[in-house]
């Protein structure tokens, strides 16, 4: 069964609808097109070795806030927003572990007039239905790993939902951004990532790829958490192992391969 942390849900709109806010950030600019209010929600379904937000992935460490309150904050940014060419992102943590929340405040950016983006795993894509799909602009994809046993030691969870996923967002024709995490030694098999980008090119949705670089800077919420790092001593990803990566998916047919 999907996880889902349960929520109060309002039939007749989106305003009594509640979650669990970890944090925002008002001038995103990583996170989708333009500058974006990117709205953190906590809760996750998988535990990354290499997590860069833990704090993020446990419920308890949220703030409970309505969809009328959230929207009310993103309202005021909305003629800035647009100005810049961007929009909101619902990040996290997961969104689709608070779906209903998750759904509410997306009818809403749309209401607004908002370019809506929605980050996630896909591990919990069966959380996402037609409604919030159809309210979603753009769907950044985080493929954690290629390889189904990597992928399980790395996040715990199993590879297939993400896949079944990105299928179905194929299926819709629903732009995606793909993201992958290049850690040395454990996710830079080149082999693997000429299997991922080819894959990624046969889906026929993904605009762009996402090259992301290990790194380090998020190890002190790991001790803060007093959870074990087992990657501490893992050096962050090179440049020039960035680049050689970013040269099989532009090969692959993805020459906006950036970051």
């Amino acid at each position: 069964m999907p996880q889902v942390f349960p929520q109060n849900h309002d039939p007749d709109g989106e305003s009594s609808v509640t979650g669990l806010v970890h944090s925002v950030e008002s001038c995103g600019t990583v996170d989708g097109p333009g500058i974006r209010f990117v709205l953190f929600l906590s809760g996750c379904s998988l535990r990354c070795r290499y997590c860069h937000n833990p704090d993020t992935s446990y419920v308890r460490r949220g703030r409970l806030r309505s969809a009328d309150d959230v929207l009310k904050e993103i309202a005021r940014y909305r003629d800035f927003l647009q100005a810049a060419g961007g929009g909101v992102t619902l990040s996290g943590g997961d969104p689709l572990f608070q779906p209903d929340f998750a759904g509410a405040v997306l009818k809403g950016c749309r209401k607004l007039g908002l370019h809506t983006c929605l980050d996630t795993s896909g591990h919990l894509g069966v959380n996402a239905g037609e409604e919030m799909l159809a309210d979603t602009d753009l769907v950044l994809l985080d493929i954690k790993a290629w390889n189904p046993k990597r992928y399980r030691a790395l996040t715990g969870g199993e590879l297939r939902p993400t896949l079944e996923f990105a299928e179905r967002l194929a299926s819709l024709r629903k732009p995606v951004w793909l993201r992958y995490v290049l850690v040395p030694g454990v996710t830079d098999n080149l082999e693997e990532i000429e299997e991922l980008s080819r894959h990624a090119a046969l889906l026929g949705n993904v605009e762009r790829v996402d090259v992301l670089p290990f790194h380090q800077l998020g190890r002190f919420k790991w001790d803060e958490l007093k959870l074990d790092y087992i990657l501490k001593d893992v050096p962050e990803a090179s440049a020039e192992l960035a680049e050689q990566v970013r040269g099989i998916f532009r090969r692959g047919g993805f020459p906006d391969c950036v970051h």
